[in-house]
């Protein structure tokens, strides 16, 4: 068995400083709804063992500040950076699950951008839970994670439609679900 964690960046700027889009940081939303993510996620095991980060700013902050809330309950993952998470297609993004073969954690979270990791993860729901998975049909919103396990003993056998949506949540989903 084998679990992807599929984390969009927090909100952000509209424009950074440098004028380059790979430079936005986070806006005060995006500093919480981090934060809260991270929150959810060492209240909700298994945890990743490897997580992979896009290079821009914002999916750095991201990690930086949903770690800083997941630190003291959770084992410390390895984490890499990757400069190919930028911008990155569906099957550029199934590659990127598939590599993660050469270390072989049970459980990887790659922490990335639209529109590729909302499309990857619609690509790579093949079932599972019917509810979450309408919530993700519209969008994979900042700080939207979707995590999906696989029957499978390699990443290498992940492949589009293998996936279960085992959970799908976000800061306002999650605003949603208190107040229930």
């Amino acid at each position: 068995m084998r679990r992807l964690m599929l984390l969009r960046h927090a909100k952000t700027e509209t424009d950074a400083p440098s004028g380059q889009d790979h430079d936005r940081r986070l806006d005060e939303r995006g500093h919480n709804d981090a934060a809260e993510i991270g929150h959810w996620i060492a209240r909700n095991p298994p945890f990743p063992g490897l997580v992979l980060v896009s290079t821009a700013v914002r999916a750095r902050q991201t990690w930086d500040l949903a770690w800083e809330e997941m630190k003291d309950r959770v084992p410390k993952p390895e984490v890499e950076l990757l400069d190919e998470l930028y911008g990155a297609e569906p099957t550029q993004l199934l590659q990127i699950v598939r590599m993660a073969s050469a270390s072989d954690p049970k459980r990887l979270m790659l922490v990335g951008h639209n529109p590729g990791m909302h499309e990857v993860a619609l690509m790579l729901a093949g079932s599972g839970d019917k509810a979450a998975r309408k919530a993700l049909e519209d969008n994979l919103p900042t700080s939207g994670l979707a995590i999906l396990d696989f029957d499978i003993d390699d990443w290498t056998d992940v492949a589009f439609r293998r996936g279960k949506l085992a959970s799908f949540v976000s800061p306002k989903l999650l605003r949603q679900m208190s107040k229930d």
